[in-house]
């Protein structure tokens, strides 16, 4: 991978979960890059790279993915927890903040810590998942038909069983044929991406994810509607299979600080690699602004 000898892996001891993280940079500010399902830091590896000559940047493999630890109760993937994770890495790198920049279940995790713990977030990011107050408000018969795999994922055992078959065939094809454009996904990434999966444990904490969030996310009337109040950026690949584009209108209603939105008509849903240099250069002058 083009410049990969610049970054550098470690892990972190945050609580009681050590991360593995990949890092490039010494920058005086902190860019932490949250990955989403079934994804670890790798999908950052673009981004990770050319922000690197400005800011420290870390790109965590989220609990429960890759080299990270994977508790095993499905309450250890509420998304408080994952917000402490993240707040507790801040604490480990000794800053008082950090832009915060998601992806997928990565931007579900930005969007709780900018709303709960907006101190410890200088900017805020977002690619491809609006607020779970939007999504709530937008809810219709169409996405939750393009959600069903949401659904799917609650049953224990058997989702685990069908991703490992054929060489994890199921979760290959939802990376390489769910793209705008063919060939984003090339073979060696595609075996990074496998040796992640095999990891021991790793597919039942991917999903626990869903099974710990989805239902008291999406119908809980107890979700904070508390308004956003950091700087924030929306990125959008209107390609995407899984959130629609009605899904996302109306974003910067959540949002009482300046925001800004791009949509991306040549991208899918895993934008920040099927169309990376757009994605930094956004990203470059968002956090210079």
């Amino acid at each position: 991978m083009n410049g990969e000898n610049k970054i550098k892996f470690d892990y972190a001891q945050i609580g009681g979960v050590k991360l593995h993280y990949a890092a490039a940079g010494d920058g005086e500010r902190l860019v932490i890059l949250l990955h989403g399902f079934p994804e670890f830091w790798y999908s950052w590896r673009h981004q990770l790279v050319a922000l690197s000559d400005e800011y420290t940047v870390i790109a965590p493999d989220m609990r429960g993915y890759n080299l990270s630890d994977k508790p095993i109760n499905i309450a250890d993937y509420d998304i408080n927890k994952l917000v402490d994770d993240i707040t507790g890495l801040i604490n480990y790198f000794r800053r008082e903040n950090a832009a915060i920049v998601g992806h997928d279940w990565g931007a579900a995790v930005a969007w709780a810590i900018a709303q709960n713990h907006p101190e410890y977030v200088w900017k805020l990011a977002a690619l491809q998942v609006p607020p779970i107050s939007v999504w709530r408000k937008n809810q219709s018969f169409k996405q939750f038909l393009a959600s069903w795999y949401m659904f799917f994922l609650q049953i224990p055992k058997l989702p685990e069983w069908l991703m490992t078959r054929s060489n994890f065939a199921m979760l290959e094809n939802a990376l390489k044929n769910t793209t705008a454009e063919k060939d984003v996904f090339k073979p060696e990434d595609i075996e990074r991406y496998k040796e992640s999966w095999s990891e021991p444990f790793a597919l039942t904490a991917m999903i626990n994810y869903y099974r710990a969030n989805v239902f008291t996310r999406l119908f809980s009337k107890s979700e904070s509607q508390e308004k956003i109040r950091v700087p924030t950026l929306f990125i959008y690949g209107e390609k995407d299979h899984a959130i629609l584009p009605e899904t996302v209108k109306g974003v910067g209603e959540a949002v009482d600080a300046p925001f800004e939105q791009f949509h991306i008509p040549d991208a899918g849903h895993w934008v920040q690699q099927e169309a990376s240099e757009t994605v930094t250069e956004i990203l470059r002058d968002f956090l210079a602004e």
